[in-house]
């Protein structure tokens, strides 16, 4: 993991982040907008683009990039990934990773930022991992990451974060008026729960294939919202490894559907990425949550669907 800056963020930087969780409130209202515009064909397709792409860029970009450094890529993929990103709401690279780090590193205990366990228990642990916990002083980091404040236009990407997202918002309605507003803001709204289920779902329900020491799981249905992010207990078990679409059945290793890895590969072809970080099938059989027998070591890669 890359070291944190020595200070916390400044006050001004702080106001800046604060403007996150307005926006994102302001966007589950802006679905209200629906129950008059409706969802045409037109608007469903705007939505449902604004969706993918954004989705692509907070988990190939913001996480599997930026996060964890699972490949390399030229500094414009980070650039325009992170604008991408912060258009969904989701806050600046900063933010984002200093907050990603802090989960890694207290995963579910009590210094873990948004766990559905140890802070409430039930459906309040649920509530407070899902969203709850932007209302807290734990949405602010303790500190910021030091290669990404070390770069210029990260940082204002960072101090800046609502200005994508805005305009985007002034764009939806440019090209298509009240009702491409609404497929942005639901769009918006079902991306931000997405990616939270990751820190909520993921972590209460699914199959713990790899001995990871938290409750962190392969949930399919967090994965096919993510494209790929929902395969935690992988991403706990490997944090830097590019595909997370990796399980054991039966003593194997088997593929599972991971789209993310699959933009990291296009990336790879079209010469803006390289060195994917990958764990050998020694590395997975020897991370199993049950022993995998040592005459199964040289078993070949099952694909799976």
């Amino acid at each position: 993991m890359a070291p944190l800056a020595a200070n916390r963020p400044s006050r001004r930087r702080r106001l800046l982040h604060q403007g996150g969780p307005v926006f994102i409130a302001v966007s589950h209202l802006g679905c209200g907008l629906l129950l008059f515009t409706g969802l045409g064909l037109g608007a469903l397709l705007w939505g449902l683009a604004l969706y993918l792409a954004r989705m692509l860029a907070i988990t190939a970009i913001y996480h599997r990039l930026i996060a964890h450094r699972s490949y390399q890529a030229p500094r414009p993929v980070w650039w325009i990934g992170s604008l991408v990103a912060a258009s969904a709401g989701q806050m600046g690279p900063s933010w984002w990773k200093a907050h990603h780090l802090e989960h890694h590193r207290h995963v579910d205990t009590g210094h873990d930022p948004h766990s559905p366990w140890h802070r409430h228990s039930g459906w309040r642990g649920v509530w407070h991992s899902q969203l709850g916990w932007l209302l807290t002083p734990a949405f602010h980091p303790q500190a910021l990451p030091a290669d990404i404040e070390a770069d210029p236009v990260l940082r204002w990407i960072d101090r800046l974060h609502l200005l994508p997202p805005l305009a985007l918002a002034g764009m939806s309605w440019w090209l298509g008026g009240w009702a491409w507003l609404a497929a942005f803001c639901l769009s918006t709204t079902l991306l931000f729960h997405a990616v939270a289920s990751v820190n909520s779902v993921a972590h209460l329900c699914g199959e713990q294939p790899f001995a990871t020491g938290d409750a962190s799981r392969n949930n399919r249905w967090v994965a096919l919202l993510t494209l790929g992010e929902g395969w935690h207990n992988l991403h706990h078990a490997f944090q830097g490894s590019a595909r997370q679409g990796l399980s054991l059945r039966q003593g194997l290793v088997v593929i599972l559907p991971d789209p993310t890895y699959r933009f990291i590969c296009l990336l790879v072809r079209l010469g803006w990425a390289e060195r994917i970080r990958i764990p050998s099938q020694q590395a997975l059989l020897a991370a199993a949550a049950i022993p995998v027998q040592v005459a199964k070591l040289q078993a070949p890669m099952h694909p799976l669907g």
